[in-house]
């Protein structure tokens, strides 16, 4: 069993930067590929960022954030962080990390662990 908590959240300005992480517990959450996900009011949660297994080779970006935010993980620590920069009002949204055994993910029914969310709010 993996509990993840999210962080970092919170109310910034156009063009501003948060980062994000995910705590993970339980052993050996470098064999879980990570996911990030948020979800605006109203839209259908979205797939935004991934990251591989076993230290995070291989990652994935949606063209919305292409450029802008950035997937890395510390093993060490169980933590998977998203840094955000240039964040605009349409980054509005709750973000989800999601983690399972897999060496990655590509959609929602791919996880089976999730957080509970953490709201992030840009300002224009």
């Amino acid at each position: 069993q993996v509990q993840l908590v999210e962080s970092g959240g919170g109310l910034v300005q156009a063009g501003g930067s948060l980062r994000l992480s995910c705590v993970a517990s339980g052993r050996a959450f470098r064999n879980y590929a990570v996911g990030w996900f948020r979800q605006a009011p109203g839209k259908e949660r979205e797939l935004i960022t991934t990251i591989s297994w076993g230290g995070g080779s291989s990652t994935y970006y949606a063209d919305s954030v292409k450029g802008r935010f950035t997937i890395s993980r510390d093993d060490a620590k169980n933590t998977v962080y998203l840094q955000m920069n240039s964040l605009k009002p349409e980054d509005t949204a709750v973000y989800y990390c999601a983690a399972d055994r897999i060496s990655v993910g590509w959609r929602e029914d791919e996880y089976k662990y999730w957080g509970q969310g953490t709201q992030v709010t840009v300002s224009s």
